[in-house]
């Protein structure tokens, strides 16, 4: 399944990880792209409302989420996860950005 960036915030997001992280970060949309929607727990969770989130676990918490949009997945949003749940605000923003496919 091909993997593509909502748009160059998240690419920059990525860069702006450490190169441990970074490392992680790719081998997980590896992952993604390579089983699509059959990804599930520990790389991925469904939020709901079409969205889901990749997640990576080490000294940096990362979570990104992505949709899927006309047989592709679109990464839509990433952030440093410092809490325990995932805040709303976040997962607001990623709902904005999948209404902005359509």
């Amino acid at each position: 399944m091909v993997v593509r960036f909502f748009d160059s915030q998240v690419e920059k997001f990525i860069h702006s990880l450490e190169h441990e992280t970074i490392a992680k970060v790719l081998r997980t949309i590896d992952l993604l792209e390579l089983f699509g929607n059959n990804l599930s727990l520990p790389h991925s969770r469904k939020v709901g409302n079409g969205l889901f989130e990749l997640r990576i676990r080490g000294k940096q918490e990362v979570r990104i989420f992505y949709t899927f949009h006309k047989n592709e997945t679109i990464l839509l949003y990433g952030f440093l996860k410092k809490a325990q749940r995932t805040p709303q605000k976040e997962i607001r923003y990623a709902i904005q950005k999948i209404k902005k496919l359509t």
